[in-house]
């Protein structure tokens, strides 16, 4: 059995079946992991819903700011935006049932028998992998609660930008939230700044690429929502964002090999 680990695809379905035949891919033997943002700003979010749905165990994902952002527009916690692609899966007779799965979705997984980690965004240096696991489960089990809704407006906001283990509320989880979905740099303390949004170097210069601080954790981190760092090894992480949205390249990687390779495909949604 392979396992590939794929960036985000945000609606590039196309783009999406090419990669997997690039990959040779057979639902029958291989397992996907998707980075997140399996939807949005692409052309055909309802088509790729329904495809990695459909694989069942074969499919592991973890949610992205998109999904999260689908999911707040279809109950009404927050209005669509000019660029949103989201339409058809708002329309689609199985809509309830997609959602509902995608609802259900994970922050952020970690398979020790690969030795591998992955969240859509990123980590604070401060934590362990452990700990994310259990931060992680706090929004988990919002998102499946009665409270889903409450939480799914309140999510959007910048602040608070600094970890705590004292925080509590929804300032908590909306920190908690913005670490693992829309996060790049932060600084020493694990200060987060959600302005920018650039390659790194671009930044202001207290801040650093979150995985460029000292990690308590030696495990590997797969990630991605930078398509401006673009995809790559950066020592113990890997971002598998390539831009294929913007018009650039979606890309996998093989997990179950001791070398990592990446594959990617040109986006054929262009």
């Amino acid at each position: 059995m392979a396992v590939y680990a794929i960036g985000d695809v945000q609606g590039c379905y196309r783009s999406l079946q090419s990669l997997l035949r690039k990959l040779r891919y057979s639902a029958d033997r291989d397992q996907l992991w998707f980075v997140g943002d399996l939807v949005n700003r692409g052309p055909d979010s309802l088509s790729v819903l329904r495809f990695v749905r459909g694989l069942g165990e074969g499919a592991r994902t973890v949610l992205g700011n998109h999904d999260l952002n689908l999911l707040a527009v279809a109950v009404g916690a927050r209005p669509k935006v000019r660029r949103d692609t989201l339409q058809a899966v708002l329309d689609a007779h199985d809509r309830d049932q997609l959602l509902e799965w995608l609802c259900r979705r994970p922050l952020f997984l970690r398979e020790p028998t690969l030795g591998v980690a992955m969240v859509h965004a990123g980590l604070l240096p401060q934590w362990t992998l452990s700990d994310a696991a259990a931060f992680a489960g706090e929004i988990e089990s919002t998102l499946r609660s009665s409270k889903c809704t409450d939480y799914l407006g309140e999510m959007y906001g910048d602040q608070p930008d600094r970890w705590q283990p004292s925080l509590d509320g929804w300032g908590r989880k909306r920190l908690l939230t913005n670490v693992f979905t829309r996060m790049r740099f932060c600084d020493r303390y694990g200060r987060i700044d959600l302005s920018p949004t650039g390659p790194p170097g671009s930044q202001p210069k207290h801040l650093r690429p979150w995985f460029v601080w000292p990690r308590r954790d030696s495990e590997l981190v797969l990630f991605g929502h930078w398509s401006a760092l673009g995809a790559g090894r950066f020592g113990s992480v890997v971002c598998l964002d390539s831009g294929c949205v913007w018009g650039n390249r979606l890309t996998a990687v093989r997990l179950d090999r001791e070398v990592l390779e990446l594959v990617s495909v040109s986006c054929q949604e262009c």
